[in-house]
């Protein structure tokens, strides 16, 4: 089933951005997010300068295989696609995730919430479980991904009653602005 598309500014997103629930359950799902799928996290060349300068401070906190995935080529790549992504370790690792109780965690966002670094993680993390696409016309397009993994997220996200969009609201402003945003919560209580 298609979503129908609504157009904020010059940004077109699928309406179940607005309608459907999301809320990360790291106790269910262990930050699998990191770790499954076939290929890095999306990053933009800025982004890459970014996590190549703080690498020093996160190094200590990525396991010898990750440190030598970025030894021999770098904090990102280009995947299948032409898209940049993360480095990855033995196919589906991304280079930054560490590991505590169980659980994934991210050396960069750790690195950030510690006050080490003034850069979080890519803004591809921090969107998920949106994923965002640049058309040649310029405008920006933004849709909601659904994975098995995050089944968790969407049961406490329907439980507490949070949109994708509301759940998300901090990266979306980092993206997109405050203006923006305001302009999303209009069509979303039109919707």
């Amino acid at each position: 089933m298609v979503s129908p598309i609504i157009q904020v500014g010059d940004v077109l997103l699928s309406s179940d951005i607005i309608t459907e629930c999301f809320c990360c359950d790291l106790d269910k799902c262990k930050g699998a997010c990191c770790v499954e799928g076939d290929a890095g996290a999306p990053v933009s060349i800025d982004e890459i300068g970014e996590i190549e300068g703080v690498l020093d401070v996160v190094w200590e906190d990525m396991s010898a295989q990750a440190q030598a995935v970025v030894d021999r080529q770098g904090v990102a790549y280009a995947d299948r696609d032409g898209d940049l992504v993360t480095s990855i370790v033995g196919g589906k690792d991304c280079v930054f995730t560490c590991y505590a109780n169980d659980c994934c965690f991210c050396a960069l966002e750790k690195a950030f919430r510690a006050g080490k670094t003034s850069f979080c993680k890519p803004l591809s993390c921090s969107l998920y479980p949106i994923r965002e696409k640049t058309f040649s016309n310029g405008l920006v397009g933004l849709n909601y991904h659904r994975w098995d993994v995050c089944k968790a997220a969407r049961e406490k996200g329907r439980k507490l009653n949070i949109p994708v969009y509301r759940f998300l609201k901090e990266p979306l402003v980092r993206r997109f602005g405050d203006e923006w945003y305001t302009g999303l919560e209009k069509v979303a209580k039109q919707l």
